[in-house]
């Protein structure tokens, strides 16, 4: 038992290699905060608002107690899996909700000292799904072939970027790496971005849409 909630499946749809999925509970615990204000106030359902305050105390402490591990290079770091036996698979995934992304989510602050270990971890060679190449670099997946970048990954490198200057490089790259089309793609081949899965992909079009929104302080509501 760890309080938290077990996953099969990642938001990539790809199997979990542990059931305890650290990004998809820290979403869990803001939308529960979420959901507690809204029984309260809206709803006036104070019980059932309680419940999801304890819901989220319980995910919290999982997280505290079972998600947190300490790295050699980076210190401490958040686990993307565990199976709260002391196992635990240090990596990031493209897609949302993702360790990447926790501040985009409202999970943590982006100067949060365990956020930035993680970010440093996330976005460096020690992470199994971090590529870089001759036109790219950045987050991919095991749903894609290896050294493909998600376009989805470097909107939220973008968004969490601690300075507006690096906000701006997401955008280059992002537009450096649509292979032509005008579009936004799932994976892009970080040697030649002529090569990519999903010609069109919304999800991706719509993240750059809001990186570029947030880059002219244009925020959108949660």
């Amino acid at each position: 038992y760890t309080g938290m909630t077990w996953s099969g499946f990642r938001p990539s749809d790809d199997a979990c290699k542990y059931g305890y999925l650290i990004p998809s509970n820290m979403f869990a615990s803001v939308v529960l905060d979420y959901m507690a204000e809204f029984l309260e106030k809206d709803f006036q359902d104070p019980q059932m608002a309680k419940e999801a305050k304890e819901l989220q105390a319980e995910i919290q402490e999982g997280i505290r107690k079972y998600g947190i591990v300490e790295d050699e290079t980076f210190g401490k770091i958040y686990a993307y899996e565990t199976d709260g036996l002391g196992n635990y698979n240090l990596m990031d995934d493209a897609n949302v909700p993702s360790l990447l992304s926790l501040p985009w989510l409202a999970y943590c602050g982006k100067d949060d000292p365990i956020y930035k270990n993680t970010r440093a971890f996330v976005l460096s060679k020690k992470n199994p799904y971090y590529f870089e190449g001759a036109s790219a670099k950045g987050i991919g997946s095991p749903h894609t072939p290896v050294r493909y970048v998600w376009h989805i990954s470097k909107a939220i490198e973008g968004l969490t970027a601690p300075t507006k200057e690096e906000k701006h490089q997401m955008i280059h790259e992002l537009m450096a790496t649509d292979g032509g089309t005008g579009l936004m793609h799932e994976g892009v081949f970080v040697d030649d971005p002529t090569v990519y899965t999903r010609e069109w992909f919304s999800w991706a079009n719509a993240m750059f849409c809001e990186l570029v929104l947030d880059y002219c302080d244009i925020r959108v509501a949660r």
